[in-house]
Parts: C-alpha cells; sequence; structure tokens
C-alpha cells in the first residue's frame, strides 16, 4: 500500500524556507569575514611563488573542491596569470603528464586528505614543480607537504546537516579570488588586456570598441559654417538624420552645435526666422569626446550631461566624427 505523505501549508514553507536560506547566507558570509585577519605572509609568499612561475598554474581538486578549482582557473586565466584545470583523479590517470617542472599546482581540498591529490603530491615534488595547497586543516597532510598553506577553514557548514560543502566551498572561492586579484594587481594588469582575454560578446565590445570605431566620418558629419542662416542649418540637419548640426567657425574648427532641442527651443521663442543666423541660436562650448577615446567613455559622457549626441574633435578642436545614442546601440556598445 502506498501511503502519500500530507500536503503542507505553502505558508509554513514559504516562512521556514526564507528563514532558512537567511541564515545560510549569514553563515557563508560569516566565513568570507573570517578569512580577512588570516591573510599573512603566507598569502604574500603564494603570490610570490605564483609571480615567479616561468610555467603556469595547475588547479586540481576533486568533488565540490574540483568543481571550485575549475572555477578558480578560469579567474587566474582571464585576469593574467596562466592556469588550467587538471581533475584530481584524472592527474592520477595520465594527465599528470601535462605539469612541468616550471608549473606551480594548486590543490584544493578541504579535508586536506584527497587520496586523489596525496597520491599524485609525491609526482609533483619529483618533478621540481611548487605547490600550494587550499585547505581547512592546517596539520592536513596536504598542507604538511605544501610549500604554501593557506587556511580556508570555517567553522561550520551551512548545511543544516554540518555535512554538504557549502561554506566551506565559498570560503575557498573567495580566497581563490583574492589571490587572482592580487596578481592581477601585481602584474599591472589593465582594462585592456582584460578585453583582449574576452573579446566574445558585449563585455569585449565595451572593453575594445573606441569612439573611432562608431563615429560617422566625412560626408556623414552634418555641419554648417557659423555665417549660414538657420535654414540652411535645417536642411543640413535633415539631410545627415543624426537630429543635429556642427556650427564651423572660418578655421573649420568647432563653434558650437545646434540640435533638435535648440530647433524646438529656438521655435517657441522666435517668431520670424527668415532672417535668422544660426550662429544666433546654436549651443556655444558643445560637449565634444576625442577619437581615442573608449565607446564607453562616450556613454558615460552622454549620460551624465544628458545629451544625445557628440560631436568628435581633435586635441586642436578640428571636427573629426559625430556619433549619437544610435550609433552606440547599433555597435551594441549598449
Amino acid at each position: 500500500m502506498i501511503t502519500v505523505a500530507p500536503r503542507a501549508d505553502p505558508k509554513v514553507i514559504s516562512a521556514s524556507a526564507l528563514e532558512l536560506a537567511r541564515k545560510v547566507l549569514a553563515i557563508e558570509a560569516d566565513a568570507i569575514t573570517a578569512l580577512i585577519p588570516r591573510l599573512d605572509q603566507r598569502f604574500l609568499d603564494a603570490v610570490g611563488l605564483i609571480l615567479g612561475c616561468r610555467g603556469r598554474v595547475v588547479v586540481s581538486g576533486i568533488g565540490k573542491s574540483g568543481h571550485i578549482a575549475r572555477k578558480i582557473a578560469s579567474t587566474l586565466a582571464s585576469t593574467g596569470t596562466p592556469a588550467f584545470f587538471v581533475h584530481a583523479a584524472d592527474a592520477a590517470h595520465g594527465d599528470l603528464g601535462v605539469i612541468a617542472r616550471d608549473d606551480v599546482m594548486l590543490a584544493l581540498s578541504y579535508s586536506g586528505e584527497s587520496d586523489e591529490l596525496l597520491t599524485i603530491v609525491p609526482l609533483i615534488k619529483r618533478q621540481g614543480a611548487k605547490l600550494i595547497a587550499i585547505t581547512g586543516g592546517a596539520d592536513s597532510a596536504l598542507a604538511r607537504e605544501a610549500d604554501v598553506h593557506l587556511d580556508a577553514r570555517v567553522a561550520q557548514e551551512a548545511c543544516p546537516l554540518n555535512l554538504a560543502p557549502t561554506a566551506s566551498t565559498t570560503a575557498a572561492l573567495a580566497l581563490g579570488d583574492a589571490l587572482a586579484i592580487a596578481l592581477l594587481d601585481a602584474r599591472g594588469f589593465g582594462a585592456d588586456d582584460f578585453a583582449r582575454s574576452h573579446p566574445g560578446g558585449a563585455l569585449g565590445r565595451k572593453l575594445l570598441t573606441h569612439v573611432s570605431d562608431v563615429m560617422r566620418a566625412g560626408n556623414e558629419i552634418p555641419n554648417v559654417p557659423d555665417t549660414v542662416l538657420f535654414s540652411e542649418a535645417l536642411l543640413e540637419m535633415s539631410k545627415k538624420g543624426m537630429g543635429m548640426t556642427a556650427i564651423l567657425d572660418r578655421h573649420g574648427r568647432v563653434a558650437g552645435i545646434f540640435t533638435d532641442g535648440d530647433l524646438r527651443r529656438t521655435l517657441e521663442r522666435v517668431t520670424d526666422i527668415r532672417t535668422l543666423r544660426i550662429a544666433d541660436v546654436m549651443t556655444r562650448n558643445p560637449h565634444t569626446v576625442l577619437p581615442g577615446k573608449l565607446a564607453a567613455e562616450a556613454v558615460e559622457l552622454m549620460e551624465r550631461h544628458k545629451v544625445n549626441q557628440l560631436l568628435v574633435v581633435t586635441e586642436s578642436g578640428d571636427l573629426v566624427g559625430a556619433l549619437n545614442m544610435h550609433d552606440l546601440f547599433r555597435a551594441k556598445v549598449i
């Protein structure tokens, strides 16, 4: 006979689930905070060991620690430290051949007693590679054999049974991130370097696209001399379709800008526009950007000043381009 468990009250479930979820987050936050006072000379030694490495960082672990190790390897690789992940079990069955004398192995095991890792430690030592261990036990076998040991112990797991790796994996991941960012800073790894390792998708576009890549140039730039009539400027705006036109002085440098917003304001206060000169109603000292600036900087400038168009000028004020929000949308910068 099959018995069906009574259906629990959804309100009771919701209350208990929220209480437990908040407790999990609090325990894991405490686990990370507890790492801070433990960052000492050993952490600096680990950074120095990796900086001095002429090979690569081989990150390894098994089980949940293996998943964390894989993420740490990815973070290291994307922030300027050549690194890759090797599963501890695979390393013991042939993949250890990828580790060379000039490499550093970063091994993760909360107990510090994982058989798969301990099996390959003597072989790593024989190769001459260095070993950094992240464990929860300073007296563990893995910690004792390591050239540098980083202490990632936690007071308790977030699991109510204190069994499932939760707070311990969070702490190990945070410690790996701290190591990666310390190395990033020590290497002087900048935004352009980061972009080169993230060329795909929106991230690469934001970091690598410059104003010169998206601006309109040559005959596509709406512009008129500051001596023309208002009506001629309107024709130029309509022809080029950017919702504005640049106004140039007799030297060909930017004297002002006239936008759709300026047009509305002009028509509200001027009744006779037949003899009106554009220089009388243009906006002087418009916001401009250099062609070598990142497109993301142009977006920030537009948002900060609440404008939809920018003129692109050289250091001396010569007009070389123009762009608007639509150009940035098309380039998928925003």
